[in-house]
């Protein structure tokens, strides 16, 4: 993978001591610091929105910026509309917020700055909410029928629909997949450069190898043309499939086996650890799979796998149904 360059001043320009150039060399030390090339580009791009608010208010040293100031653009962010009219969810906020934190931070920890104006800034709190719909088994099996494997395409989508519900990998760690990430003799997948750019090896089903191996064989030969680069799923003019791409084309075959439920690659992902997890998985063995570095990331899946909790409910309540139903009344 090419290393990234380290930034320079001039993305965001100024003199040293401006918000823009302050900016620019924590990104540029992000990146030395071996942080996600995707993770500095969102930070980009939340920096831009605070700078652009601070200059239409005058404001354009960083030492110019004080707690008062912050939480006018804390306030800001929670009037915020969208383009849509909605506002900004707490989520999107507190994500905005993170990393502006972490800016002032690290300017005080560089005697950039003598105080952190950001320290007394309180994050707001979001909702933890469960996934919006997890595919039972028999939904997912309509979903992946709708792949026509008969085609070149159709037999790329089934073996990319068998790989997102078998392993429930990130559609982004999908994408990144090369030939030799695949061990058939082994029966695992090595996902590479993950979020929080970790590798980890994850044991893929027999059926999704099955229908890898058969696109290999069948459809990629076609699909591919020079300079081939080995990435595994490729488009139908050769190149690599992106996320986007992805998403767009799981959402259609959900759409079209009309099962009443929306979504794209994260469904899978949703399913594959709800399954597993109602089929008697430690949530510890989950965890590793999806690639979760805090295990309270993966306990939401005990919350959507309500079958245990129901047999034990079953079992112990006693209101159970199997209780014998009273007496019709008598007529008068």
């Amino acid at each position: 993978m090419k290393r990234p360059r380290p930034r320079s001043r001039k993305l965001f320009g100024g003199d040293v001591h401006s918000l823009r150039c302050c900016v620019d060399d924590y990104l540029g030390w992000m990146l030395m610091t071996n942080h996600s090339e995707k993770t500095v580009e969102f930070r980009e791009e939340v920096f831009g929105y605070l700078i652009g608010w601070c200059e239409e208010r005058g404001v354009r040293n960083a030492c110019d910026v004080t707690k008062p100031l912050l939480e006018r653009y804390q306030r800001h962010l929670y009037h915020l509309k969208k383009r849509d009219g909605n506002p900004l969810s707490f989520r999107t906020q507190y994500a905005r917020l993170v990393p502006v934190k972490s800016l002032f931070k690290w300017l005080c920890r560089c005697n950039r700055l003598l105080f952190d104006p950001a320290s007394g800034i309180e994050l707001p709190k979001w909702d933890k909410r469960l996934p919006r719909h997890v595919l039972t088994a028999s939904e997912a099996e309509s979903v992946l029928d709708q792949a026509n494997a008969a085609t070149s395409l159709g037999l790329r989508d089934r073996a990319l629909l068998e790989t997102l519900y078998s392993t429930g990998m990130r559609r982004a760690e999908l994408t990144n997949l090369r030939l030799y990430d695949i061990d058939r003799e082994r029966g695992t997948i090595m996902v590479r450069q993950g979020k929080g750019k970790k590798d980890r090896m994850l044991p893929i089903g027999e059926r999704a190898l099955a229908w890898i191996e058969k696109y290999l064989a069948e459809s990629r030969p076609l699909l591919a043309s020079p300079p081939d680069d080995g990435r595994l799923w490729l488009n139908a003019i050769g190149e690599p499939l992106i996320p986007s791409g992805v998403g767009e084309i799981v959402r259609n075959y959900v759409t079209a086996a009309d099962i009443g439920k929306l979504g794209s690659c994260h469904m899978f992902r949703h399913t594959c650890a709800t399954l597993m997890l109602e089929g008697g998985a430690d949530i510890r063995y989950i965890q590793a799979m999806l690639g979760h570095a805090s295990l309270e990331t993966t306990e939401i899946y005990t919350q959507v796998s309500i079958r245990k909790l129901k047999e034990i409910h079953r079992a112990t309540h006693p209101a159970r149904m199997e209780r014998t139903p009273p007496d019709p009344p008598e007529p008068p």
